[in-house]
């Protein structure tokens, strides 16, 4: 059996090390602190219809709305299956509707316009100067939760989780990955740990580990604010109907609303500097969905990294695709035993497993569907109850 080996322990580390544990490898994986600490535990918990990018990013659109459907059948323990609106405060929002439906009807995202009578009756904290709105299936899920089920289904089928151990170096023999060096956080001592084939799941530091590897990889850190009143507003998802930008989304969670994001590039995921104004930016943004935002309590303000793809012909994050990609490095960089998965969203971290794990059964010659699709999520507190090695 071989020996797969996972670096990261956010969405996508969760998502393989179950995808591959059903396939039946011998899995491990490694990550550096707490799982899911990295951007997973921090973005806003917004389950895709795929809507938001229905206009410019087509290809994540569709990714977006099949995973839409599936977590909601693998995992809706995790999810709130409440729904969004996408609202049209005014002639250009309007301008962008036609647009914005037919790209959603090609892409396969069911669409219900709205009167503002209707759209109030849902919601009526709504800007009551609203021209009109579109209904589609947006969710909110719990940002833990769900990757723990995961985890605890991986758990449940062999796969070892190893939380406070960080990869520092790799070893190689013949142009291929044979090991990787671990310290471990909680003894503060070195160990080597052996496999056949090596994922770097990072996320947005996945271009720090490509570099232990010496391999580079094309991944842009692109941090965002999130902010928190201390009141839910909303039932429903809020989107402003127009090109996916700053301060335009509205996601219910508990009794807690958030408010989301901004974005920008960082040079490195561990040093990231916070911009001043962001915060009363993105209030001021989303008051003009839901006023009442403005008279709310803050209950708390962070920021997650987006782990982008560079793209050649545009430097502007909010016109990169948030489509993934996964980087067989015997082909990029002639080193056989690595591969690297970057770019995605929370919303399609099952579809980024299954295509690696898919290119994991072609690398060791094993015909082995993935089950995934199928296979329903176990609670994540049959996770807690094996404490983590």
């Amino acid at each position: 059996m071989e020996k797969i080996v996972i670096i990261g322990g956010g969405g996508t580390g969760a998502a393989l090390a179950h995808d591959l544990a059903l396939r039946g490898f011998d899995v491990s994986l490694f990550e550096r602190g707490e799982l899911l600490s990295g951007t997973t535990g921090r973005h806003h918990g917004l389950l895709h219809s795929g809507a938001r990018y229905a206009v410019h990013d087509p290809a994540a659109a569709r990714e977006c709305i099949q995973e839409n459907k599936i977590l909601r059948h693998i995992a809706p323990q995790a999810l709130e299956q409440n729904d969004g609106l996408f609202v049209a405060l005014d002639e250009a929002d309007l301008a962008f509707k036609p647009l914005f439906m037919e790209n959603c009807r090609t892409s396969g995202i069911p669409t219900r316009e709205l009167t503002p009578q209707q759209a109030l009756a849902l919601e009526p904290e709504l800007n009551p100067a609203l021209k009109t709105a579109v209904q589609v299936p947006d969710a909110t899920m719990d940002a833990w939760r769900l990757p723990l089920h995961f985890f605890a289904t991986a758990r449940a089928h062999g796969a070892r989780i190893h939380n406070f151990s960080e990869v520092i170096g790799f070893y190689q023999a013949n142009g291929a990955v044979t090991g990787i060096r671990i310290f471990d956080h909680q003894t503060h001592r070195e160990y080597d740990v052996q496999g056949d084939m090596f994922i770097n799941a990072a996320g947005a530091w996945a271009g720090k580990i490509g570099a232990l590897a010496g391999v580079q990889l094309p991944i842009l850190p692109g941090p965002g604010v999130m902010v928190a009143v201390n009141d839910r507003l909303t039932n429903l998802v809020i989107n402003r109907l127009h090109k996916a930008g700053e301060g335009d989304i509205i996601v219910p969670q508990r009794q807690l609303t958030v408010l989301g994001t901004s974005i920008w590039l960082a040079d490195d995921p561990d040093i990231v500097k916070l911009p001043r104004g962001h915060e009363h930016k993105i209030i001021e943004l989303s008051a003009k969905l839901i006023p009442r935002v403005k008279k709310i309590e803050v209950h708390s303000t962070w920021y997650a990294i987006r782990p982008l793809i560079a793209m050649a012909q545009t430097n502007d994050p909010l016109e990169i695709s948030r489509d993934f990609d996964c980087y067989d490095h015997h082909q990029t960089d002639n080193l056989s035993g690595l591969v690297s998965v970057i770019g995605g969203k929370a919303t399609t971290l099952r579809l980024m497993a299954e295509k690696t794990a898919d290119l994991i059964c072609r690398q060791t010659g094993r015909n082995i569907a993935c089950k995934t699709k199928t296979t329903r999520l176990l609670n994540y507190r049959q996770f807690y109850k094996s404490v983590c090695v």
